[in-house]
């Protein structure tokens, strides 16, 4: 019998671990969920498509769920969970948290992004009702991501949820059976000041912003304009300011595994970390330039194919994009007094 104290002493440690790890309190929570729905849709190449978005009928934010793991590995996070409802508006952040596990040899620590969608009603309607089980409650699937959705598989085409995971800046689909998804009452009445279901006692402007951001997300996107020719994607200043902040978040992973040369050769412009203003784009432009030949050149093929360089260098061009299409403000003194 005492051969199998190694396995629970570490199974214990595990299970201790991660919840220490994964705590978070429901303020940060939410930043964190802002912060994961922006680099969600920051590269149009690898995002979830917007239309599987369009459709859903609840979308599972879970930031840093960390899985601590020698011999059993435990995962553990905690996250928000949005709902529509019949009239196809979306619900305040609802708090869960998400638990799961898994045996085998995963030494380590890992920390992922998850994020799920509801393609039906049932199944994110049965989450708010009871603990909830992936893939026995309903069924799950790996979700397709940016151009691979037309080769999407039935199993994605018929599974009531679509998971994905993101580490190290890239989105990809994930399958997660198993994991287990339940309200967090206490998280929900520290932040609202009442239990789920009930009218908040208070709304906090953070949680009104992330819902407004969703929507933002989710919304059906116009193709033709009165005259039939098709209408570029407007660009919002909300979505600039989220891909400066995925930028620099990216960045600074990538120059953590660079050599201080490397790091001054691709550095971003310091006036990016402005949050008044962005940085010049022709500056921008510059950097831009010294990323594609990296990218273009054989012998740095070892970096140009690491992901931190792969998510810096797309979120760069969609940066550099999305100003070059946003109107110039004008920069002028102070309006005349009266």
């Amino acid at each position: 019998m005492h051969r199998f104290l190694p396995l629970t002493l570490v199974l214990g440690w595990a299970l201790s671990a991660a919840t220490a790890l994964a705590a978070s309190d429901p303020a940060e929570t939410i930043r964190n969920s802002e912060q994961v729905l922006s680099d969600l849709m920051a590269i149009p190449a690898r995002q979830i498509p917007h239309h599987l978005l369009t459709e859903a009928q609840g979308v599972a934010v879970i930031p840093d769920v960390t899985k601590v793991g020698f011999v059993a590995g435990v995962r553990r996070g905690h996250g928000v969970v949005f709902v529509r409802d019949a009239e196809g508006e979306w619900s305040l952040p609802q708090f869960i948290t998400l638990t799961g596990g898994s045996v085998g040899w995963q030494a380590g620590i890992q920390a992922t992004d998850v994020v799920l969608v509801f393609k039906s009603r049932k199944g994110v309607e049965g989450l708010m009702r009871r603990k909830f089980t992936i893939g026995a409650d309903a069924s799950v699937s790996a979700g397709p991501v940016g151009r691979d959705a037309e080769a999407a598989t039935d199993a994605a085409l018929q599974a009531e949820i679509l998971s994905y995971s993101r580490s190290r800046g890239l989105f990809a689909g994930v399958s997660i059976d198993g994991s287990a998804l339940e309200v967090d009452q206490r998280a929900h009445v520290a932040f609202y000041g009442s239990p789920t279901g009930e009218v908040p006692r208070e709304l906090p402007e953070s949680a009104a912003q992330l819902r407004s951001y969703l929507a933002e997300l989710t919304q059906a996107s116009p193709t033709a304009a009165a005259n039939g020719e098709e209408v570029p994607p407007k660009v919002s200043p909300r979505k600039v300011e989220a891909l400066r902040r995925s930028l620099i978040q990216n960045a600074t992973q990538l120059h953590a595994i660079l050599s201080p040369s490397w790091r001054q050769y691709l550095a971003l412009p310091r006036e990016i970390r402005d949050p008044a203003g962005h940085p010049d784009v022709e500056a921008l432009k510059a950097v831009e330039q010294r990323f594609a030949k990296i990218d273009g050149t054989p012998s740095y093929k070892g970096l140009a194919e690491r992901p931190e360089f792969r998510a810096t260098y797309d979120l760069l061009r969609e940066y550099v994009a999305a100003l070059s299409a946003s109107p110039p403000t004008l920069q002028l003194p102070p309006p005349p007094a009266k």
